[in-house]
């Protein structure tokens, strides 16, 4: 198209080759979500993994009994327990692109360096999705998509007993049933209906928890699994965080921002005692958590996730990022390979919930 138009019945230089087409130098980077799952999990096996397949063998810390002591009493001792868990490196994901001598000569911008950035990225966000779905007891229907399907599958031995197939325990999973306050009729395992407690109210809602109640009983069920106080995490998403920001509290007012701009998804650096991440890549269930009208049902529904430091070991590395050139073109192909492996070790410092806006 020629830059500038022209009266009707004008022919001169009627191409309109003589404005030529400028392209900026400037790129329209696409937004970047922000990852979590580095900074949650026990990442202490980056090191001992090389390649697919590879598996590291965590020892778990054996019980010891304790029995009470007369004079005169033969002691008996006990064998110890040597039970371990594999952390497998079963997971890979790959990218390779493209790009001509030509057009990487004539091109106004790097297109080599914007398209292994971008690539970089991708295999990042991939993981976060994943591990994210896998913690919460959730699965991808596809690559580059949240978490939607309820995970059926368990990775390796579980690592307690009372844990089911998806590795979590089912006291663990919070759902509307366990907030007595809620009178609303619906089926007793259906999302929980979520709504901020508004400045003056005296009595807690008969139709919605509200988020500081949430965290509360997440925290309350590690208390009681004895799981250390330092280290602990919560992850939201914009819709939780939305009408946590609404809570009517003065502990939340005070620490609301007290860590600066969000840094890898960071948002609080301690509300009842959880570090608070924000991210884009939990589990949602059908349309998600927002969907209007559908609190209390067990269709649309997101997911939050807390835990402990120590809940969730991961492994990954590039394994193999090369440049070569195509046998059959003037080109340049850049591929590389990401391999990871995740496990569960303990099952009772991850507390999940689904939920609605109500």
């Amino acid at each position: 198209m020629a830059a500038f138009g022209k009266a009707s019945g004008y022919t001169n230089l009627n191409s309109g080759n003589f404005s030529p087409t400028i392209y900026s130098k400037q790129v329209q980077m696409e937004f970047r979500k922000s990852a979590v799952c580095e900074a949650i999990t026990n990442s202490e096996y980056f090191g001992e993994i090389a390649n697919a397949g590879d598996s590291v063998r965590i020892i778990k810390e054996p019980e010891i009994s304790v029995s009470a002591y007369l004079r005169g009493t033969a002691i008996s001792t006990q064998d110890l327990t040597d039970t371990d868990y594999t952390l497998t490196v079963d997971k890979s994901n790959y990218f390779a692109f493209k790009l001509d001598d030509i057009e990487e000569q004539q091109a106004h911008v790097n297109w080599m360096t914007m398209a292994s950035n971008r690539a970089a990225y991708r295999l990042a966000d991939q993981y976060d999705q994943e591990i994210l779905g896998y913690l919460s007891g959730y699965k991808q229907a596809a690559l580059h998509g949240n978490a939607s399907v309820v995970n059926t599958t368990t990775s390796g031995t579980v690592a307690n007993s009372s844990a089911g197939t998806d590795e979590l325990l089912a006291a663990n999973k919070l759902k509307k049933s366990d907030f007595g306050n809620i009178t609303t009729t619906s089926a007793a395992d259906h999302s929980i209906p979520l709504a901020a407690r508004l400045s003056g109210a005296t009595a807690a809602s008969t139709s919605a928890a509200t988020p500081l109640q949430i965290l509360a009983r997440m925290a309350r069920l590690m208390d009681q699994n004895n799981v250390d106080k330092q280290g602990r995490w919560i992850v939201v998403d914009p819709v939780f965080q939305e009408i946590l920001a609404d809570e009517d509290s003065r502990l939340l007012n005070m620490d609301w921002g007290k860590s600066g701009e969000l840094r890898n998804g960071l948002m609080l650096d301690n509300l009842h005692g959880f570090r608070v991440y924000v991210s884009n890549n939990l589990p949602s269930v059908g349309t998600g958590a927002a969907t209007s009208g559908t609190a209390n049902q067990n269709t649309n529904y997101g997911v939050i996730v807390a835990g402990h430091d120590s809940a969730v070991a991961s492994a990954q590395q590039i394994n193999k990022t090369e440049t070569y050139r195509d046998p059959d073109s003037f080109a340049d192909i850049v591929r590389g390979m990401h391999l990871y492996g995740r496990k569960i070790l303990r099952p009772e410092a991850l507390v999940v919930a689904k939920f609605n806006a109500a």
